[in-house]
This record gives structure tokens, sequence and C-alpha cells, in this order.
């Protein structure tokens, strides 16, 4: 843990670094109940009722996931394992929560959008958690943490409509 305080450029650098993991959680959040619905033709209320799931286990998963990563100790460190493991985990995931069967119907599809749902989530919990508990490890100076935390999403913000033009 380093006494220094860290420069615009290591700020703005993390900050970049959550532009993608936050791009994908707001495709799949922004779009997988219209895919579910109406392109694949899932009932509002089995969706409803998988969000809900998710949001459940999800209270219980990202503290786990912090312990997880908290107890890890490996020669890459902590942090860089997960987020390794997670975006990777991660994109497959994706990837197969927006490629369902199409002879897939009835029970079988509710059960195929709850597995890749609710896997999805945990994926991005292996990577969303390691990611945010960096900061400390970054610095020990209580300013800095928050300087980092709140600069993530004015960089996001500037980065998207630079994306945009």
């Amino acid at each position: 843990m380093s006494e220094k305080n860290l420069s615009l450029k290591e700020k703005i650098a993390f900050g970049i670094g959550a532009v993608g993991k936050d791009m994908v959680y707001m495709l799949s959040a922004s779009y997988i109940l219209y895919y579910y619905q109406d392109i694949m033709g899932v009932s509002a209320v089995a969706m409803g009722i998988i969000l809900l799931a998710a949001r459940v286990f999800d209270a219980f998963n990202d503290p786990i996931m912090g312990v997880i990563v908290a107890k890890t100790k490996t020669r890459w460190g902590k942090f860089r394992p997960w987020l390794f493991i997670g975006t990777l985990t991660n994109a497959v995931v994706l990837f197969l929560m927006f490629a369902a069967p199409p002879a897939l119907n009835g029970a079988g599809l509710v059960a195929y959008a709850a597995i890749t749902y609710i896997l999805w989530g945990v994926t991005y919990t292996m990577m969303d958690i390691p990611f945010w508990s960096m900061i400390p490890a970054f610095t020990k100076a209580g300013k800095e943490r928050e300087t980092m935390s709140a600069l993530a999403v004015p960089v996001q913000v500037w980065v998207l409509l630079l994306l945009q033009s």
C-alpha cells in the first residue's frame, strides 16, 4: 500500500477500467427483458420472478465473493485472478445468455433464462467485487480513496461521449 498521492492519470486509468465492465452491465440490464420477453417469448411474470430471484441471490453472493477475494493469496495477488476469471467467464455467459437455442420453449426456455441470468450475475460479481475492492490497496489516504470512487463515474461518462461522437 502506498503513502503517496495518486496522479490524475492513475485515477483516470482506474475510471477507464470501469467503462467496459459497466458497459456490459448496461447491455444486459437494458436488453435482457426485451430479448427474453419480446424475442424469445418468456412471460413477463416469469421474467419478474427470475429477476427477483437473481437480486435476492445477489444479496448473499456479493458478501461471499468479498470474503473469497479477501482470503485469496496467489503470486498474482488477491484481485488479479478474480478479475481475469470473472471477465472471461462473464463474457462466455453473456454470449450464452443472448444465444438461447431457438428450439427451446415453455419451461425449458424459462429455465435457460433463469440459469444464464443468475450465472451472469455470479460471473459479473466475480469481476466487480475485486475491481472496487482494489481501491484501498492503491493508497492509505482516505481522501484519495474517495476521489478514486467518485472519479470513476465522470470518466465513464466522458469516454461514452467520446465513443458516440
